[in-house]
C-alpha cells in the first residue's frame, strides 16, 4: 500500500506546464487508461469500435456540458477526440500484441467494475477542466502555444511511448477549436 501511496504522490506531481496543463495531464491519464480497455477487450468478441457506447457517452457529456454552462457540442467535440484517442491506443496495442503474445497482459480487467469508473471520474474532471479554461481555449495563436506547450510537456514527464504520443495528440487535438 505504501508504495501505490507513493506512485499516485508522483503521479499528481507530473502535471503537465501551462494553463492548460491539468486538462493535458487529463487526457494523458484518459490515454492510458486505453491499456486497461485494450486488456479487457482483446481476445474477446468485444469490438473496439462500439458506436452505441460512444453515443452514450457523448450523450451524458453534453447533458453535464449543459449542466456546467459549456457549449455540450464543444464538450462533445473534445469527447469524441479522447474517444478516437482511446481506440487509436487500443488498435496499436491490438497489433503489438498480435505480433508479440508474450506481452499481453495476464490479467483482464472488467470494463463495467474496473475500467469504467476511471473513466467516468476522469470525464467529470475533463468537464470540469474544459469550463476552467474555457476562456483561453479559443481559436488562437495563444491557444495552440499553450496547448503545445502542454501537450510536449506531459509526453516527457509521463516518458509516453509513440503510441501514446500520437493518441495525445490525438485527444488533444480540439483543444482550441
Amino acid at each position: 500500500m505504501k508504495i501505490l501511496a507513493v506512485a499516485l504522490t508522483l503521479a499528481a506531481s507530473l502535471t503537465p506546464v501551462g494553463p492548460l496543463g491539468e486538462l493535458t495531464g487529463l487526457a494523458v491519464q484518459r490515454v492510458q487508461v486505453a491499456d486497461l480497455v485494450a486488456a479487457a477487450k482483446f481476445g474477446t468478441t468485444q469490438p473496439i469500435d462500439d458506436p452505441a457506447r460512444e453515443q452514450q457517452v457523448l450523450d451524458g457529456v453534453r447533458t453535464k456540458a449543459t449542466q456546467l454552462g459549456l457549449d455540450p457540442e464543444n464538450a462533445a467535440r473534445f469527447f469524441r477526440a479522447q474517444i478516437e484517442a482511446n481506440k487509436l491506443v487500443q488498435r496499436g496495442l491490438y497489433v503489438r500484441w498480435t505480433e508479440h503474445p508474450e506481452e499481453v497482459p495476464s490479467r483482464r480487467p472488467d470494463l463495467g467494475t474496473e475500467v469504467r469508473p476511471i473513466l467516468d471520474r476522469l470525464t467529470t474532471d475533463i468537464l470540469a477542466e474544459l469550463k476552467d479554461t474555457e476562456q483561453l481555449r479559443r481559436p488562437t495563436l495563444k491557444c495552440e502555444i499553450h496547448a503545445t506547450i502542454a501537450e510536449r510537456s506531459a509526453v516527457v514527464l509521463n516518458r509516453l511511448d509513440r503510441l501514446h504520443e500520437d493518441a495525445l495528440a490525438e485527444a488533444m487535438s480540439t483543444v482550441c477549436a
